[in-house]
């Protein structure tokens, strides 16, 4: 592993499963999901956007998936109560700035320190020609035009066509599993 970062591991919820049977789920089907989706390792972004009233807006996510090469374009989740969620729903666009190990201090911060504005504090960030707002050091920033959202549960699901994507540093992606940030092994398990 890179020694480079101090990441600190977040205690695992212990379950006593010893009276279980392999068809019972001891917890409410919700619970065991989070669970579950704790084992589900994730590349860390940041989802940047602005308002309307241009105002700029940025919250962590690792709910983000590509879609398709042809058209190329991604998907993420947004819970409805999320800061940026309005300007989303007003049909914004956005980019999803890919986080590599060096911006650990910048997703907590936009995770769980900062609100509002005061997020865009930390970091170097650049406007694209639009004035949409991206990560210069991002190991990559996608910037995408909204294309379709899709409501289901407490989140809306967004789709973007992504016009431009930018490359800031090499690829050492800063990862979330197991209820923490984590970094990936310097060399891979099959070459």
């Amino acid at each position: 592993m890179k020694s480079a970062l101090n990441l600190t591991r977040a205690p695992r919820k212990q379950i006593d499963m010893s009276n279980a049977s392999k068809t019972e789920t001891p917890l409410n089907t919700a619970d065991s999901l989070r669970l579950a989706m704790r084992g589900l390792a994730k590349s860390v972004t940041l989802i940047s956007t602005t308002g309307e009233s241009g105002q700029r807006h940025v919250m962590a996510a690792s709910a983000v998936t590509p879609v398709s090469m042809e058209p190329p374009s991604v998907l993420f989740c947004v819970n409805r109560n999320a800061s940026s969620y309005p300007a989303l729903f007003a049909g914004a666009d956005f980019c999803v700035n890919v986080l590599a190990q060096c911006h650990l201090d910048l997703a907590h911060y936009c995770s769980v320190g900062a609100k509002g504005e005061s997020r865009f504090d930390q970091g170097t960030w650049l406007k694209d020609e639009s004035g949409l707002p991206y990560l210069a050091d991002a190991q990559a920033a996608i910037i995408c035009t909204q294309d379709y959202r899709l409501p289901y549960g407490s989140h809306d699901v967004f789709f973007g066509l992504v016009s431009t994507v930018h490359f800031g540093c090499e690829i050492d992606p800063l990862v979330y599993a197991d209820g923490a940030y984590i970094g990936l092994a310097d060399q891979a398990l099959i070459p």
